[in-house]
């Protein structure tokens, strides 16, 4: 992951890092800030396979542009961008284009394109323009796709782009994996205004949805009363086809929601002190009602008891 503030430097040299620093090798467009005195850009990247990339950027009031002479650097990627506030967009040389906050904006880099934002958090895709034809073979018909907020999926690509971000696959097979599903994903939204097929991207759906889904069930692994009809409410599916979703990896909620209490009664087991924390206020705290089912189901995962971990976790922090 990279990351980049202005807040780190100088207000004076400012303007020469956005201009030859952002501008020239990161963004690769011809930044004009609105005020002089008051400009600020926070970046953050996460690189993947297949020349994908996916950010966040938060931008004072400003204008890029995708000028001539920048085009002269080959570029012929896709970068796709979601912002949280209106602002404008004209394409070589068009006339000015609305896009309202939260829609998706699909442009050719390899096209003249300036944009004009207000004070504005944005998510960021560079996607590689073969790979991405060749799930849309019509792509290039057009040299941007305006996606408006509503449109079926654009909320999934976005939750997938920041849970990546957020927490970057490992080894190379998962972030080859991950870049995939990105690619497919965007095809799937892609689908409702371009013509062409995209139903074997299907999995791909699936695999993000489940990623998302799991993340929300660790952040809420405390709540005893957590069940798969709580998850599958929040997140507008129903209870049977996030169950069938788990079994696409051979897992059910109940398995994983299980297994996953058990890992972090084990992290605090091994961190906390036993003067001030029970086994049993432990358990509580990792989302169990049930001290039975704990002690049966902890000694099942890691053929020992939690006193026996507790004891181990004493032993080595005497050493």
């Amino acid at each position: 992951m990279q990351y980049f503030s202005t807040d780190h430097v100088p207000q004076r040299d400012r303007l020469t890092v956005l201009h030859d620093f952002v501008g020239r090798h990161v963004a690769r467009r011809q930044f004009t800030p609105v005020s002089d005195s008051d400009v600020r850009i926070e970046l953050a990247a996460l690189e993947l396979p297949g020349k994908i990339t996916i950010g966040s950027a938060l931008y004072s009031p400003l204008v890029g542009e995708r000028t001539r002479e920048l085009l002269a650097d080959g570029r012929d990627d896709y970068l796709l961008t979601m912002h949280t506030a209106d602002h404008e967009l004209s394409i070589d040389g068009g006339p000015p284009i609305r896009v309202l906050a939260g829609d998706m904006m699909l442009v050719n880099e390899a096209i003249r394109s300036e944009f004009r934002l207000p004070q504005v958090a944005v998510s960021v895709i560079s996607l590689g323009r073969s790979r991405l034809a060749g799930l849309i073979p019509r792509i290039d018909t057009k040299a941007f796709h305006h996606i408006p907020a509503i449109a079926p999926g654009l909320a999934l690509v976005k939750g997938y782009a920041d849970l990546l971000r957020k927490h970057p696959p490992g080894g190379q097979k998962a972030r080859e994996a991950a870049a995939s599903h990105l690619n497919e994903l965007v095809a799937l939204v892609l689908d409702g205004c371009i013509p062409g097929s995209t139903g074997r991207n299907e999995r791909s759906v699936g695999v993000a949805r489940l990623e998302l889904i799991k993340q929300k069930i660790i952040e809420r692994l405390r709540e005893p009363d957590l069940d798969v009809g709580t998850i599958a409410r929040s997140q507008g599916v129903s209870p049977r086809y996030l169950q069938r979703l788990f079994a696409t990896e051979g897992l059910t909620f109940s398995e994983f929601l299980l297994a996953n209490r058990l890992e972090m009664a084990l992290r605090l087991l091994r961190a906390t002190d036993p003067r001030t924390t029970t086994i049993s206020a432990v358990a509580y705290d990792a989302g169990f009602n049930d001290l039975s089912h704990f002690n049966r189901g902890f000694r099942r995962r890691f053929g020992m008891t939690p006193s026996e971990v507790r004891a181990d976790a004493i032993r080595n922090r005497g050493r």
